[in-house]
């Protein structure tokens, strides 16, 4: 990425985490780079009406021009138009947490994150990578869609560090776990990962791409049902790969 583009990406991460109005010291202090480099990005910003100034010193805040951009933007994605209302009756249905990522290389990204009624939940945010490869569902899906040799290579090249007693610490294990899991057409994570969590995984294809939507809770919600969740949830994968 080059150093402009990664520059101003994190001018707009930046107010999202401060919530302030923020100096030009301020942000080149946070950012971690010199004052006139920080200069020049918020004045290119400003004069494309992104940012705007409140007053003397008053400091440098976003415009909603972002805002609506993104929002029209978003409102468009043909993935998210296909699979929206899909992922809402798969979150009434159970009322779970329910994720859409889509698979790139050895790696996914979230784009869509639904959350459901209650207090306790297990919560993804939309940008962010898929946690671990073999701790899991979503990650194992990730390893299910690489041909076996391939597969083989990236297992045998994971540190397999435990998140909870309950992780697979055996590549052999781990192995043999995604290729059930592919057979079946679903992958589990029972407390692998977080203690207390069960996640729920399978994919679709579409556009020449793959996606995986997971299905995620506390155990003593999520653990009577994953059968039916996955049930649900390939009958769902099935349906958005169809036209």
């Amino acid at each position: 990425m080059s150093k402009i583009v990664k520059r101003t990406m994190d001018v707009f991460e930046l107010f999202a985490s401060e919530l302030r109005p923020l100096s030009l010291s301020e942000a080149a202090k946070l950012m971690g780079i010199p004052i006139s480099s920080c200069h020049d990005v918020l004045q290119a910003l400003e004069e494309r009406g992104y940012l705007y100034q409140l007053g003397p010193r008053g400091g440098y805040y976003p415009t909603l021009r972002m805002h609506r951009l993104i929002t029209r933007i978003a409102a468009n994605d043909p993935i998210l138009q296909r699979a929206d209302m899909a992922l809402r009756s798969l979150r009434d249905a159970f009322d779970e947490s329910v994720s859409l990522a889509r698979i790139d290389g050895q790696s996914a990204t979230y784009l869509l994150v639904l959350e459901p009624s209650h207090a306790l939940r297990l919560m993804v945010q939309v940008g962010e990578k898929v946690r671990s490869l073999y701790a899991t569902s979503a990650g194992k899906a990730v390893l299910g869609t690489l041909p076996a040799e391939t597969r083989r290579k990236v297992i045998a090249r994971l540190d397999m560090a435990p998140y909870t007693p309950q992780t697979i610490s055996s590549r052999e294990e781990l192995e043999k776990d995604v290729a059930a899991s592919v057979k079946r057409g679903w992958y589990l994570n029972r407390e692998e990962s977080v203690p207390g969590g069960v996640t729920v995984a399978a994919t679709f294809v579409w556009n020449r791409s793959t996606f995986i939507v997971t299905v995620a809770g506390p155990t003593p919600r999520v653990g009577p049902k994953v059968e039916a969740i996955a049930e649900k949830l390939v009958g769902l994968c099935r349906s958005l790969e169809n036209p």
